[in-house]
């Protein structure tokens, strides 16, 4: 594999690729009486505990390698092997934030964040102060008992993914889900994204198609090419967190993953 800037990139170490493994990953939808290839021979791996974006044009594929990995569809060929594991189907193991925040609109903050508790996994009190304290993760202390309808944008997705983090998943997927949220709002809670995992120990794949986006959050962004179907580039963000969006470094990864797309 290439990076954006043409040279060829160290391999990770055996020790690294064992977490998540894509390999040969091809699928394709029937219609108007012919196959339509969605991903084309798809391979890469992470580490776990990495944060990792997926980026490309739209329609080439990103939410169809999210969907198989969450295991929603099956693959047409190749394989998704979680810890050494096939994936066939979902489990509590990965969770999915979607860029609709999916909240139900008739419980409280409070109720849609314990939905994700599994049920009798903790005393009464502990459910509280559990829940409590993910209000407090996601800087929602207060809101507790407002109803999706009631608070903003930002602050939904905030609780969203307070819900899916508090069933402390080992591999997080988020398909692009501060794509409609304002720019400032956007920044802000990417940057509590960052926090959060910081302060976790969760495995991120990020789908996105904005370049300043994946440069701001990924150890490692990964190019989707729209013609191929296949992961043509390959870029490493060595930059501390946080990130300055204004440096001359930031600036210049963009500038390369700009050309790569």
């Amino acid at each position: 594999m290439t990076s954006l800037t043409g040279k060829i990139l160290k391999a990770p170490d055996e020790s690294r690729k064992s977490f998540l493994e894509i390999a040969d990953l091809s699928h394709s939808f029937a219609g108007n009486g012919r196959d339509r290839r969605i991903l084309n021979h798809v391979s890469f791996s992470i580490a776990r505990g990495e944060l990792v974006c997926l980026i490309g044009q739209s329609g080439c594929g990103k939410s169809t390698i999210l969907n198989i990995i969450a295991g929603f569809l099956r693959p047409t060929s190749g394989h998704c092997l979680l810890e050494g594991k096939s994936v066939i189907g979902p489990g509590p193991d990965r969770c999915v934030v979607f860029q609709e925040d999916a909240l139900f609109p008739w419980l409280t903050v409070r109720e849609n964040i314990a939905f994700g508790l599994k049920s009798g996994s903790l005393s009464l009190k502990g459910h509280f102060e559990e829940v409590d304290r993910f209000l407090e993760l996601v800087d929602l202390q207060g809101y507790g008992d407002y109803l999706p309808r009631e608070i903003s944008g930002g602050m939904k997705q905030r609780v969203a993914l307070a819900r899916v983090l508090i069933r402390s998943p080992q591999l997080l997927l988020m398909d692009e889900p501060f794509g409609a949220l304002d720019a400032q709002i956007r920044e802000n809670i990417q940057e509590l994204l960052i926090k959060l995992w910081q302060k976790g120990s969760q495995t991120i794949l990020f789908v996105t198609h904005d370049v300043q986006e994946a440069i701001a959050l990924a150890d490692r962004v990964l190019l989707l090419e729209h013609d191929s179907r296949q992961i043509r580039e390959e870029l490493v963000i060595p930059l501390d967190r946080p990130r300055d969006r204004g440096s001359e470094m930031f600036q210049a990864y963009c500038r390369q993953l700009r050309q790569g797309l």
